[in-house]
């Protein structure tokens, strides 16, 4: 695929990446050496800002975006859309203030101070996978090839090293301040091309009238399984790193759950946006070669020059402002979570940051290479999520309740019975079974088995724990007689 971009549209792209990092360098000087400062911006995030960096770390997935939608239509909604203002509403509501109540860290400080350490290290390592930024890295390369013609390989090395270079040197705060800035170039590039397609193709009659029955369905073709195993992969937002990092970061537990109210407004104006230029790809597009490059080849036929380059920054700006952040979470596991959590010293503030800044390197190569192994924005999301989910989800929301809390070894149990039930299945039916589709174990989309086996063991624990509670109370009940 060929795009041809005009010297301003280039010189605008040039300045985007240019303004990231003097924004993010800037940011950093306000940095010192604590790990409140360091990891969470000083604990002091606003509405504004914490609407800004939630809304466009959530909202990454771009090109993923643009390859479901121009393949399945509004489809897109019900899979990447719904479910996810469902999780988070529920987030918002119940978890949101408690949250930020703990004055922890990241989700591990919270394994391990409701459950214990094994159960902390083993929910660090699922939580590096879990957040790894390999699609979004992915992503920002492919757009940075078409750009520029420059190689995949290399194009993924260039954008991944921009994005570590100014978070090595700010932090967390140097997140938040790209991130206000990519919310505004998402939306602007998003917002113009709408308008662009109308005058040139038409409304939504040309697009009833050029697109696939299919594509104006709710289910797009999928089978209800298939469907509804996203929407369990949306339960991701129960145990997202980054809701749990932004609200420990949030100066308050109402602005917290506020700003996650006011996120999902944002989400469905954007997913409004996107899922209508997908449409756009389908109907004035209909034989691609790859639907990944759906919203590239719309804006190709469909905007001007400088248009087209703002364009592109907002495509840019949505894939960079999740690359940053989940690049940094992934470094702050690595630092906090399992050295932190390890190494037994009395200068664990000065470990953590060094470490967290060593697992910004860490985390950058494993993503490379974990783009470079599964070339497929979609196929990453629905593996990560399929495999690590089920460990998670589980042990993870029960921590926040007294009535669901349990034995230590329960917890441990259910995190790697989950895990591993759904990461064999995930294997067999992707390597061992083989076939043009995968044939996984029991019959079931592999994430289902994980999930029931995890909360099984879940319930046998809380049982338990209750029988024990019972015969302690009767053991302790004073007789009759006395």
């Amino acid at each position: 695929m060929t795009v041809s971009l005009s010297l301003v549209d280039v010189a605008l792209i040039v300045l985007y990446f240019s303004a990231v990092v003097y924004i993010g360098l800037r940011a950093a000087r306000r940095e010192k050496t604590s790990t409140d400062e360091f990891l969470l911006a000083g604990r002091a995030l606003t509405l504004p800002m914490f609407v800004a960096t939630l809304v466009s770390t959530w909202y990454g997935g771009i090109l993923g975006v643009g390859e479901f939608s121009y393949t399945y239509g509004i489809s897109n909604w019900i899979v990447f859309g719904v479910p996810y203002y469902v999780f988070a509403l529920i987030f918002a509501l119940f978890l949101a203030k408690r949250i930020r109540a703990t004055n922890l860290t990241t989700i591990p400080d919270q394994l391990e101070a409701t459950y214990d350490r094994r159960t902390a290290l083993v929910g660090s390592a699922l939580t590096f996978v879990l957040v790894t930024p390999a699609a979004y890295v992915l992503m920002l390369g492919i757009l940075f090839q078409l750009i520029f013609g420059l190689d995949l390989r290399t194009s993924i090395f260039i954008t991944t090293f921009l994005t570590v270079f100014y978070l090595y040197a700010g932090g967390f705060r140097s997140d938040v301040w790209a991130n206000a800035f990519e919310f505004i170039m998402m939306f602007l590039g998003f917002a113009m091309i709408l308008p662009f397609a109308a005058e040139k193709f038409g409304g939504f009659e040309f697009i009833r009238a050029n697109v696939p029955p299919l594509h104006l369905t709710w289910h797009g073709g999928n089978t209800w399984q298939y469907i509804a195993v996203w929407f369990f992969i949306a339960l991701w937002t129960l145990v997202d790193p980054a809701f749990h990092q932004r609200c420990y970061a949030a100066k308050d537990g109402k602005t917290a759950q506020r700003g996650i109210l006011i996120s999902i407004l944002f989400w469905f104006c954007f997913d409004f946006l996107t899922s209508t230029a997908g449409l756009y790809a389908r109907a004035t597009l209909p034989d691609l070669d790859h639907a990944a490059n759906a919203y590239p080849m719309l804006a190709e036929i469909t905007l001007p020059s400088i248009a087209k380059g703002l364009f592109y920054i907002g495509m840019l700006a949505t894939i960079m402002s999740s690359l940053s952040s989940l690049t940094f979470i992934s470094a702050m596991t690595i630092g906090n979570d399992i050295v932190g959590r390890i190494a037994q010293t009395m200068n664990r503030e000065q470990l953590v940051n060094r470490w967290t800044k060593i697992g910004l390197i860490i985390s950058a190569l494993f993503s490379i290479g974990l783009a470079l192994a599964v070339p497929s924005v979609v196929e990453l999301w629905y593996t990560i999520g399929t495999a690590i989910i089920p460990g998670l989800v589980v042990p993870v929301l029960a921590s926040y309740s007294r009535r669901l809390r349990i034995d230590s070894r329960f917890a441990f149990a259910a995190m790697l019975i989950g895990w591993g039930l759904s990461t064999s299945s995930l294997l067999y039916g992707q390597f061992i079974a083989g076939g043009d589709q995968p044939s996984y174990l029991f019959g079931m989309e592999p994430m289902y088995p994980g999930l029931i086996a995890s909360l099984l063991v879940w319930g046998i624990g809380v049982w338990k724990f209750r029988r024990e509670q019972r015969t302690q109370e009767g053991w302790n009940k004073p007789s009759e007689k006395q």
